[in-house]
């Protein structure tokens, strides 16, 4: 299987609610049910506006796009510049054929050689091991636990705050000899 990352465009909002749809993917995240095409349409009008500095990316499996991730400021505090969080999501049939590492591993480079983010943060449910999983293999570590976090399915479940530190922060270089 061939997986292709591309930034994300308003043209993929069919893709988005067709996967976002699926009880097997927005059960692991923070999307509602019945979001519908235009809904998408919207917010990846809004995510791809080139003044943000998101970044929205795709993965794509013979022309068809199969996962999505973003990369975003965690708000507007000067003191939090350094971090920025992140969300990942991938079509059912994707799931465990490499689409989430090539979206994890383009998001990491993006963060780390090209905006210099000394922290990547994101939350997961705790029973959420596949993603887990994906998370720990790029240096991803759990911080804490937030009890109670949010209501899923009609019951209030738990996530984990997990983060990584850059592994290289970038530096100036010494000056040259003269």
């Amino acid at each position: 299987m061939t997986i292709t990352v591309r930034r994300a465009s308003p043209k993929d909002a069919a893709a988005y609610a067709r996967f976002m749809n699926d009880p097997a993917v927005f059960a692991g995240l923070m999307q509602m049910p019945h979001t519908d095409e235009e809904i998408w349409r919207i917010r990846l009008t809004e995510a791809c506006d080139p003044a943000k500095i998101d970044l929205p990316l795709v993965a794509v499996v013979g022309g068809e796009v199969v996962g999505s991730s973003g990369l975003h400021p965690v708000g507007p505090a000067l003191r939090r510049r350094h971090a920025m969080m992140l969300g990942i999501s991938v079509a059912r049939e994707a799931q465990g054929r490499g689409a989430g590492t090539a979206l994890m591993a383009a998001m990491c480079d993006y963060a780390d050689r090209w905006v210099g983010a000394l922290r990547l943060e994101l939350t997961v449910y705790t029973d959420n091991e596949r993603a887990i999983g994906l998370y720990r293999k790029f240096g991803f570590e759990i911080e804490g636990t937030f009890r109670g976090y949010a209501l899923r399915d009609g019951r209030y479940a738990d996530a984990y705050a997990m983060a990584r530190l850059h592994p290289d922060p970038p530096h100036v270089s010494p000056p040259a000899a003269s």
